[in-house]
Protein backbone atom coordinates (compact mmCIF):
# COMPACT_ATOMS: atom_id res chain seq x y z
CA UNK A 1 0.00 0.00 0.00
CA UNK A 2 1.46 3.36 -1.23
CA UNK A 3 1.69 5.82 1.50
CA UNK A 4 -0.54 8.94 1.73
CA UNK A 5 1.50 11.86 0.25
CA UNK A 6 -1.29 14.70 0.97
CA UNK A 7 -1.27 13.53 4.70
CA UNK A 8 0.68 16.55 6.61
CA UNK A 9 3.34 15.16 8.30
CA UNK A 10 4.34 13.61 5.21
CA UNK A 11 3.91 16.86 3.25
CA UNK A 12 6.11 18.84 5.90
CA UNK A 13 9.11 15.71 5.59
CA UNK A 14 8.83 15.82 1.53
CA UNK A 15 9.04 19.41 1.32
CA UNK A 16 11.92 20.20 4.41
CA UNK A 17 13.74 17.29 2.72
CA UNK A 18 13.59 18.95 -0.52
CA UNK A 19 14.64 22.15 0.20
CA UNK A 20 17.33 20.75 1.86
CA UNK A 21 18.31 18.75 -1.71
CA UNK A 22 18.03 22.43 -3.39
CA UNK A 23 19.69 24.22 -0.86
CA UNK A 24 22.72 21.51 -1.04
CA UNK A 25 23.44 22.12 -5.22
CA UNK A 26 26.86 23.93 -4.52
CA UNK A 27 26.15 26.38 -7.23
CA UNK A 28 29.48 27.76 -7.50
CA UNK A 29 31.22 24.94 -7.14
CA UNK A 30 29.43 23.22 -10.20
CA UNK A 31 29.69 26.69 -12.66
CA UNK A 32 33.73 26.89 -11.85
CA UNK A 33 34.01 23.41 -12.68
CA UNK A 34 32.40 23.72 -15.80
CA UNK A 35 33.85 27.45 -16.71
CA UNK A 36 37.29 25.97 -16.63
CA UNK A 37 37.89 28.36 -13.46
CA UNK A 38 39.06 25.49 -11.11
CA UNK A 39 38.30 24.11 -7.35
CA UNK A 40 37.04 27.42 -5.22
CA UNK A 41 38.25 25.07 -2.13
CA UNK A 42 41.66 26.20 -3.13
CA UNK A 43 41.35 30.04 -4.66
CA UNK A 44 40.68 32.78 -2.41
CA UNK A 45 39.00 32.29 0.97
CA UNK A 46 37.99 28.55 -0.01
CA UNK A 47 34.06 29.40 0.00
CA UNK A 48 31.61 28.19 -2.24
CA UNK A 49 29.57 31.35 -2.84
CA UNK A 50 29.60 34.39 -5.22
CA UNK A 51 32.13 36.70 -3.74
CA UNK A 52 34.72 33.98 -3.71
CA UNK A 53 34.27 33.10 -7.14
CA UNK A 54 34.50 36.61 -7.64
CA UNK A 55 37.97 36.22 -6.76
CA UNK A 56 38.56 33.87 -9.89
CA UNK A 57 38.54 37.21 -11.78
CA UNK A 58 35.35 35.55 -13.82
CA UNK A 59 32.42 38.20 -13.11
CA UNK A 60 29.89 36.21 -15.18
CA UNK A 61 30.43 33.12 -12.97
CA UNK A 62 30.29 35.18 -9.91
CA UNK A 63 26.91 36.87 -11.40
CA UNK A 64 25.70 33.25 -12.32
CA UNK A 65 26.46 31.98 -8.74
CA UNK A 66 24.29 34.52 -7.36
CA UNK A 67 21.46 34.22 -9.24
CA UNK A 68 21.19 30.42 -8.63
CA UNK A 69 22.16 30.62 -4.75
CA UNK A 70 19.04 33.20 -4.84
CA UNK A 71 17.25 31.29 -6.94
CA UNK A 72 17.55 28.02 -4.52
CA UNK A 73 16.32 29.99 -1.72
CA UNK A 74 13.21 31.38 -3.70
CA UNK A 75 12.32 28.27 -5.46
CA UNK A 76 12.13 26.12 -2.55
CA UNK A 77 9.67 29.02 -0.59
CA UNK A 78 7.68 29.30 -3.62
CA UNK A 79 7.41 25.56 -4.95
CA UNK A 80 5.79 24.73 -1.19
CA UNK A 81 3.86 27.92 -0.53
CA UNK A 82 1.59 27.27 -3.78
CA UNK A 83 1.09 23.47 -2.67
CA UNK A 84 1.14 23.81 1.19
CA UNK A 85 0.97 27.19 2.25
CA UNK A 86 3.24 29.50 4.67
CA UNK A 87 4.41 27.01 7.14
CA UNK A 88 5.31 24.66 4.58
CA UNK A 89 7.33 27.52 2.37
CA UNK A 90 9.09 28.45 5.47
CA UNK A 91 9.99 25.30 6.39
CA UNK A 92 11.11 24.65 2.91
CA UNK A 93 13.12 27.65 2.90
CA UNK A 94 14.93 26.89 6.37
CA UNK A 95 15.89 23.68 5.31
CA UNK A 96 16.93 25.28 1.90
CA UNK A 97 19.50 27.60 3.88
CA UNK A 98 20.90 24.90 6.36
CA UNK A 99 21.36 23.03 2.83
CA UNK A 100 23.41 25.52 1.58
CA UNK A 101 25.53 25.88 4.89
CA UNK A 102 25.46 22.29 5.33
CA UNK A 103 25.27 20.65 1.85
CA UNK A 104 25.25 16.80 1.62
CA UNK A 105 27.85 16.66 -1.46
CA UNK A 106 30.43 18.59 0.46
CA UNK A 107 30.62 16.63 3.72
CA UNK A 108 28.35 19.57 5.36
CA UNK A 109 30.69 21.86 4.65
CA UNK A 110 28.95 24.98 2.83
CA UNK A 111 29.09 28.82 2.50
CA UNK A 112 27.75 31.20 4.61
CA UNK A 113 23.98 31.68 3.29
CA UNK A 114 23.79 35.46 2.24
CA UNK A 115 22.31 34.91 -1.19
CA UNK A 116 20.05 31.69 -0.26
CA UNK A 117 18.43 34.11 2.30
CA UNK A 118 17.84 36.93 0.17
CA UNK A 119 16.39 34.35 -2.31
CA UNK A 120 13.95 33.11 0.94
CA UNK A 121 13.23 36.75 1.46
CA UNK A 122 11.98 38.06 -1.51
CA UNK A 123 9.83 34.52 -1.85
CA UNK A 124 8.11 35.61 1.69
CA UNK A 125 7.35 38.90 1.16
CA UNK A 126 8.50 40.87 -1.82
CA UNK A 127 8.85 44.40 -0.69
CA UNK A 128 10.85 42.88 2.66
CA UNK A 129 13.15 41.17 0.22
CA UNK A 130 13.65 44.07 -1.81
CA UNK A 131 14.55 46.31 1.32
CA UNK A 132 16.72 43.75 2.34
CA UNK A 133 18.45 43.66 -0.80
CA UNK A 134 18.93 47.36 -1.04
CA UNK A 135 19.98 47.34 2.32
CA UNK A 136 22.99 45.51 1.08
CA UNK A 137 23.36 47.47 -1.66
CA UNK A 138 23.61 50.63 0.20
CA UNK A 139 25.91 49.32 3.11
CA UNK A 140 28.03 47.90 0.31
CA UNK A 141 28.52 50.78 -1.28
CA UNK A 142 29.65 52.90 1.87
CA UNK A 143 31.76 50.52 3.16
CA UNK A 144 32.86 48.43 0.22
CA UNK A 145 33.29 45.37 2.60
CA UNK A 146 30.58 42.59 1.28
CA UNK A 147 30.91 41.14 4.82
CA UNK A 148 30.01 43.94 6.14
CA UNK A 149 26.99 44.64 4.33
CA UNK A 150 25.47 40.90 4.31
CA UNK A 151 25.73 41.27 8.39
CA UNK A 152 23.40 44.52 8.42
CA UNK A 153 21.41 43.30 5.90
CA UNK A 154 20.41 40.23 7.79
CA UNK A 155 19.87 41.74 11.19
CA UNK A 156 17.86 44.24 9.42
CA UNK A 157 15.75 41.86 7.71
CA UNK A 158 13.59 40.74 10.33
CA UNK A 159 12.48 44.26 10.92
CA UNK A 160 11.93 44.79 7.31
CA UNK A 161 9.53 41.60 7.87
CA UNK A 162 7.96 43.54 10.88
CA UNK A 163 7.40 46.75 9.26
CA UNK A 164 6.68 45.30 5.76
CA UNK A 165 5.14 42.09 6.16
CA UNK A 166 4.35 38.96 6.66
CA UNK A 167 5.33 39.52 10.38
CA UNK A 168 4.91 35.80 10.96
CA UNK A 169 7.80 35.07 9.36
CA UNK A 170 10.25 37.64 10.97
CA UNK A 171 11.02 34.80 13.63
CA UNK A 172 12.41 32.64 10.56
CA UNK A 173 15.00 35.75 9.32
CA UNK A 174 15.78 36.32 12.62
CA UNK A 175 17.20 32.59 13.44
CA UNK A 176 18.74 32.70 9.46
CA UNK A 177 20.01 36.20 10.81
CA UNK A 178 21.84 34.47 13.43
CA UNK A 179 23.33 31.62 11.73
CA UNK A 180 24.65 33.86 9.31
CA UNK A 181 26.18 35.94 11.85
CA UNK A 182 27.62 32.92 13.64
CA UNK A 183 28.91 31.80 10.22
CA UNK A 184 30.52 35.05 9.36
CA UNK A 185 32.35 34.82 13.00
CA UNK A 186 35.73 35.25 11.20
CA UNK A 187 35.18 38.01 9.12
CA UNK A 188 33.60 40.06 12.37
CA UNK A 189 37.09 39.60 13.85
CA UNK A 190 38.87 40.78 10.94
CA UNK A 191 36.26 43.72 10.76
CA UNK A 192 37.25 45.05 14.23
CA UNK A 193 41.11 44.64 13.88
CA UNK A 194 40.22 46.66 10.32
CA UNK A 195 41.81 43.45 7.72
CA UNK A 196 38.69 42.80 6.27
CA UNK A 197 39.23 42.83 2.48
CA UNK A 198 37.70 44.83 0.56
CA UNK A 199 35.37 44.40 -2.49
CA UNK A 200 37.16 44.49 -5.71
CA UNK A 201 40.47 43.64 -4.12
CA UNK A 202 41.60 40.11 -4.11
CA UNK A 203 42.15 38.36 -0.69
CA UNK A 204 42.39 35.41 1.22
CA UNK A 205 39.93 36.09 3.86
CA UNK A 206 36.95 34.10 4.31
Amino acid sequence: MLPDLTSPPLMLLLAALGGYLLGSIPSGMVLARMMGLGNLRKIGSGNIGATNVLRTGNKMAALLTLVFDIGKGALAVGITAGLGGTDMAELAGLCAFLGHLFPLWLGFRGGKGVATFLGIMLALGLPAGLATAATWLVLAAIFRISSAAALGAAALAPVWLWLLGPIDAAALAALMAILIWIRHKDNIARLISGTETRIGKRGQNK
